[in-house]
């Protein structure tokens, strides 16, 4: 069925555009809710004057949203969580949690809807994320995920190497000092005064 849309429909059409779409797509969803009319003269001429609405609007728009992206285009959102044994977080690091320190940032509000983050982040390290602010501005942010109070020992596993005592070389005299016994250096000496 031919219909031209009344209203944006994201990943269909645009005000005023003119598409072939499916029968029940169509007879079930755009024409009940009045987001598209059957491809008529009066229709077609309808939908040319809104889209000429559309466009001013989208312009004014589209100017505060280069303001935002100006101020957030290329920057660093860091993050802190808790992060558990494998380096993997505890939870997740969401596209809600990234808004809100664009919010901070840009001085006005970031919705958690205009952050395209795919799948939600479940490790430290850094990542490059599009907030698509309108339909014809964007801009990309790094968020950088560091764990809670500073560098964990996961880190050293992730890179391969074994968290614990092949790792670092162990000092015993401080060991057996935390755990409140002699250290082992001085128990030789005691015996053989």
């Amino acid at each position: 069925m031919k219909v031209v849309f009344l209203e944006e429909v994201e990943g269909s059409g645009q005000v005023g555009e003119i598409k072939e779409v499916r029968n029940g797509y169509a007879r079930n969803y755009l024409l009940p809710r009045g987001l598209a009319a059957p491809a008529t003269k009066v229709q077609m001429e309808r939908a040319a004057k809104l889209a000429k609405v559309d466009a001013v609007h989208q312009e004014k728009v589209d100017v505060e949203a280069r303001l935002v992206a100006d101020r957030i285009d290329g920057a660093t959102v860091t993050l802190t969580a808790r992060v558990g044994e494998q380096g993997r977080l505890f939870g997740s690091v969401t596209a809600t949690d990234i808004a809100e320190q664009l919010t901070e940032r840009a001085g006005q509000s970031v919705d958690h809807r205009q952050v395209l983050l795919g799948q939600v982040i479940k490790a430290i390290g850094s990542q490059e994320v599009r907030v698509r602010l309108t339909r014809n501005v964007s801009a990309t942010v790094t968020v950088d995920v560091r764990p809670e109070g500073g560098e964990a020992e996961p880190q050293a596993e992730a890179a391969g190497e074994p968290a614990g005592e092949e790792s670092a070389p162990v000092d015993e005299g401080a060991a057996a000092e935390a755990e409140g016994a002699a250290p082992t250096d001085e128990e030789p000496q005691a015996e053989s005064d």
